[in-house]
């Protein structure tokens, strides 16, 4: 079994450093900024995905699939009792 290691494994060490140390100057608020503007990018991919794999989806389908992806089917059930899951 292979050890963890902290650099991903498409990643030079090399590389890996010159990001690492980036990171460290950008303090905690830069990283909090890019951590923030990754999140943003996720969701938009993630709503992309539904879009395309489910055109017909109306603007409430869209919501409900993307909040299922995102917090599960027990919270979704919760929130919409007896309605039926959206798939994403």
């Amino acid at each position: 079994m292979q050890e963890w290691s902290p650099i991903p494994p498409d990643t030079s060490e090399d590389a890996w450093r010159v990001q690492a140390e980036a990171y460290r100057r950008m303090g905690g608020a830069g990283r909090s900024a890019v951590a923030f503007r990754l999140t943003t990018l996720a969701r938009q991919a993630a709503r992309a995905g539904i879009r395309a794999r489910h055109p017909e989806y109306d603007d409430d389908q869209m919501r409900r699939a993307f909040l299922r992806l995102v917090l599960g089917d027990e919270v979704a059930r919760a929130v919409w009792p007896g309605q039926a899951l959206v798939d994403p």
